[in-house]
This record gives C-alpha cells, sequence and structure tokens, in this order.
C-alpha cells in the first residue's frame, strides 16, 4: 500500500477524515481509496478525481501518491486532555524544530502514549515538516498546546509524574521507578529545561554519554526516555 493512502486510511480508522479529498483517477477503484471517498461524502466533504500533476502540486512532491487529503486542524486544549487514558504522556518545552515535533510524535505513537504536549513556544505540528516526519502519528495523538504556568497548574490538579531529562542531575534514567501516568518532559534542542521547570519535576534523570557529545538531540533524547518507561511498564505486567 503506497505510504500516503496507509496514513490516510490509518486517519480514518483514527476518526480523522479530511475535509477534501483529491484522487488520481486509476486509484479511485482501490477499496481504500473508495472508502476514503464514502467516509469524506458522509462527512460533507468533497472528494475529487484529478491528476498525477495536480496531486505533485497540492502535495509539493515530485512523486507523489496517489490520494491527498486536506485536514482541518485539530489540537485541542489541556482541559480536554484525558489523563487516564494513557499511561504515558510527552512533553516538549520550546521545541523549535519542527521535524523534532514530528518526530516525537511518531515516537509517541509507537510506545502507546497518550499524546504530545507542546509547552511555550514550540513549532507548529502542522507544518510540512511535522506532519511529514510524523508518518501519520499526528492523527492518533493528542496534542495540545498550553503555557508552562497553565500546565502545571492542570497537572497537579491529578494524578501525574512529571519527569525531566537534564544534564544537572547524577540520577540514571535507568534508575528510578516510573509511576503512570507518567510525563516526560524534553528540553529546547540547544538550551535544555530552564532551571525553574527543572525545580517542579518530580524527577530529574540524566542519560549518560560516553563520547565527546554532552547531549542527544531532543526528539531521540524523548524516544530513549519513553521506551525505557515503557519497558518498566512491560515488566511489572
Amino acid at each position: 500500500m503506497a505510504e500516503g493512502l496507509r496514513i490516510l486510511t490509518e486517519a480514518r480508522e483514527a476518526g480523522r477524515v479530511p475535509e477534501q479529498l483529491f484522487f488520481a483517477g486509476p486509484s479511485g477503484g482501490h477499496p481504500l481509496v473508495r472508502a476514503l471517498v464514502a467516509a469524506v461524502e458522509r462527512n460533507g466533504g468533497e472528494a475529487l478525481e484529478t491528476t498525477l500533476d495536480i496531486l505533485a502540486k497540492l502535495s509539493g512532491k515530485d512523486n507523489p501518491g496517489a490520494v491527498v487529503g486536506v485536514f482541518a486542524e485539530f489540537a485541542t486544549t489541556l482541559r480536554a486532555v484525558d489523563r487516564t487514558v494513557a499511561p504515558l504522556w510527552l512533553c516538549a518545552q520550546a521545541m523549535r524544530d519542527p521535524g523534532n515535533v514530528g518526530t516525537t510524535l511518531r515516537t509517541g505513537d509507537a510506545v502507546g502514549a497518550g499524546g504530545l504536549i507542546l509547552l511555550d513556544d514550540c513549532a507548529d505540528p502542522f507544518s510540512v515538516e511535522a506532519v511529514r516526519a510524523s508518518m501519520g502519528a499526528l492523527f492518533t495523538q493528542a496534542i495540545a498546546r498550553a503555557r508552562w504556568d497553565e500546565f502545571v497548574e492542570w497537572l497537579r490538579e491529578g494524578p501525574g509524574q512529571l519527569v525531566g531529562t537534564s544534564l544537572r542531575t547524577a540520577l540514571d534514567y535507568q534508575e528510578p521507578a516510573y509511576a503512570p501516568p507518567v510525563f516526560l518532559l524534553i528540553g529546547n534542542e540547544s538550551q535544555g529545561l530552564p532551571e525553574a521547570y527543572e525545580t517542579e519535576c518530580d524527577l530529574l534523570v540524566k542519560m549518560p554519554m560516553r563520547g565527546r557529545a554532552d547531549s542527544l538531540n531532543a526528539a531521540v533524547a524523548a524516544a530513549v526516555m519513553a521506551y525505557e518507561v515503557l519497558n518498566q511498564l512491560r515488566r511489572r505486567t
């Protein structure tokens, strides 16, 4: 199955249906394309047959897939987030690289996280770079945006262990026992977390750096931490 068709099908299965669907003529007979067309039309959207040349212009790709969907943005507020639906949530503070935002969404989907909470001034999760890097995960992950003070107030109203990554601690990331729901807090790509934010964390942990680099890429750090939490939870069950 072509990548674009797979992603749009997964979006439909997750309850996300495009407002507009464009498909190249020959692909119209594919059962998954027919299912997408039917879903779009049931929701009052438009399904339009076109050519591969037009799809290339719409997608900005020289070798486009046979289907392109146009979605409304669906980011939510913190108050709409149900923290009980997943044992793990990813939080990014001032993550400026849209590729890192998309990759973090993809990681969240892979580990079964509830979603991604973007704090302060983060890159747009619906930018072209972020959408492509997410590989469809933005349709399976809740996405919320908030300021730090708003997030802390919301977090402390219910259960939740806030775990930050920092170079200013000696606690190895594999040492503590993580208690769900875990909120993994990843800092800015170049500056990490502000000290005031670290103070608010229930745990600060550090990943060992054996080479010359003093830190990991932010999205990579999020993936390493997320899998450590996942593996701990798996061992307990």
